[in-house]
């Protein structure tokens, strides 16, 4: 399976990184809003193996089309960076698709909007990750650790402490904090 090899910064604004991202050559490829719903079992048997399961509905902010993908995380391995196996496929249908999910015995438990504009440069994708209640981040994924860090320090962010814990988490964390029930977060 493959890796999903990223790093994972909070920023207070998109600004200067885009100038610095203009600045070393990198292209815009595109900005999207995606719908993330994570589904689990009824007794949360993914999220105690550190396990995630992942429908995704993109939203081409200039295209309107839309796009579905089932994503599979496996657990978060040890390191300075984010790393853990990601198996994806992308489907037509997003409502059949968590039908399907829903008959194998997974259940929604937390959805979430996002706001994403993506980036190329050399072998990494950079994202810009806006969220409500988490605020921004930018993610830098690579094919191994020396290019991630090697673009983390190209960018300007190699100040920025690294965040290894994925947005799910730190959503499910604050709702628990402030005893908020929601189970969908959208802008």
């Amino acid at each position: 399976m493959p890796l999903e090899i990223e790093a994972k910064m909070k920023v207070d604004d998109f600004g200067p990184l885009r100038r610095q991202l203009a600045a070393n050559g990198a292209v815009r490829v595109g900005s999207v809003l995606e719908t993330n719903t994570f589904f689990d079992t009824a007794d949360d048997q993914l999220v105690s193996q550190d396990k995630g399961l992942r429908l995704r509905r993109t939203r081409d902010d200039k295209t309107g089309q839309e796009e579905y993908i089932i994503t599979f995380k496996g657990p978060l391995r040890h390191g300075e960076l984010k790393t853990r196996e990601e198996a994806e496929v992308q489907v037509d249908d997003g409502p059949r698709a968590a039908a399907l999910l829903h008959a194998l015995g997974y259940e929604p438990t937390l959805s979430f909007e996002k706001r994403r504009e993506s980036w190329k440069l050399d072998e990494c994708k950079i994202e810009l990750d806006e969220l409500p209640i988490l605020g921004r981040y930018v993610e830098i994924e690579g094919p191994g650790e020396e290019a991630v860090m090697q673009m983390r320090r190209k960018l300007n962010l190699q100040d920025q402490p690294l965040i290894q814990t994925g947005y799910i988490t730190m959503l499910a964390r604050y709702l628990k904090e402030h005893e908020d029930a929601r189970q969908s977060i959208s802008f």
